[in-house]
């Protein structure tokens, strides 16, 4: 029997896709990984995601304006987040005329990032709470980006604008603190390539940490490829690699990963199985 995976996390609209994006996806597609989300990080981004969900029937993706990507004066950040609503908007008026599911599951990927930029904390941290009003307004859930800013992010989750679907920390640190904390706020933890790392010196401790109902996969290509493909461009047919990390440190095959991995997304998303 065949196995099948849903990469929660990956960025078809970058340009490292413009090559072969239409060929790769159906090959993707065709080795098993039956659903994948190409996930927004700014307007464009976004823009992009959603066309590609429409035009393949097992793409789904998230919109948002990423901590990276956050514009220099509220009013400019302001107008991008304006933007990210009219799409998310439009698509569930949409999907809803149609009597399907809407193609945007989620608002993201969202966050904080210090360790790119650490000069626009203020803005960064007004863009995440502004996005999870959003998310709150439209009844989805949230995919996090945190990099070097753990307390802030757990602190504004916790104490300053709770998000009421939950969410994700997507590719996420392998860091106690923001594993048990999240864990503890409802969230689901996403492993990307850095699980397979033979760097990874807390990789095992932490995958033991998240219980089987909270863990997703995701490959975040065309980023991180993991072991054995370090190195190279990644695609959302590596998912299996972090999978098989995974059944091998909780001792399970990895087709009983793949099947709690894919049930997980699609619980989150409030994608009907």
């Amino acid at each position: 029997m065949k196995i099948e995976f849903f990469d929660s996390h990956a960025h078809y609209d970058d340009e490292k896709f413009d090559e072969d994006r239409e060929i790769l996806i159906k090959t993707i597609y065709e080795s098993g990984i039956t659903k994948f989300v190409s996930a927004g990080y700014n307007v464009k981004s976004s823009k992009k995601g959603l066309e590609l969900a429409h035009q393949n029937s097992y793409i789904y993706t998230i919109s948002g304006i990423s901590p990276n990507d956050v514009e220099n004066t509220i009013e400019k950040t302001d107008e991008q987040i304006k933007n990210i609503e009219n799409l998310v908007c439009e698509e569930i008026n949409n999907s809803k005329k149609e009597n399907r599911l809407s193609k945007i599951v989620a608002i993201g990927e969202i966050g904080l990032d210090y360790y790119w930029n650490k000069e626009n904390k203020e803005i960064q941290q007004y863009a995440f709470i502004e996005q999870i009003k959003l998310a709150n307004k439209y009844n989805l859930p949230i995919v996090i980006h945190t990099r070097e800013a753990v307390m802030d992010t757990l602190e504004i989750l916790k104490n300053i604008q709770p998000a009421n679907n939950k969410g994700i920390f997507h590719c996420c640190p392998l860091n106690r603190e923001l594993v048990k904390e999240g864990l503890k706020l409802g969230f689901y933890i996403s492993f990307a390539g850095p699980v397979t790392f033979k760097n990874s010196k807390n990789a095992e401790e932490i995958v033991q940490m998240v219980p089987l109902d909270k863990i997703l996969i995701e490959t975040d290509s065309p980023y991180l490829a993991p072991e054995p493909k370090r190195g190279t461009r990644n695609d959302s047919r590596n998912v299996k690699y972090i999978a098989e990390k995974i059944a091998q440190i909780k001792g399970m095959d990895i087709s009983e990963i793949a099947d709690i991995t894919y049930k997980n997304a699609m619980r989150i998303f409030n994608m009907h199985i």
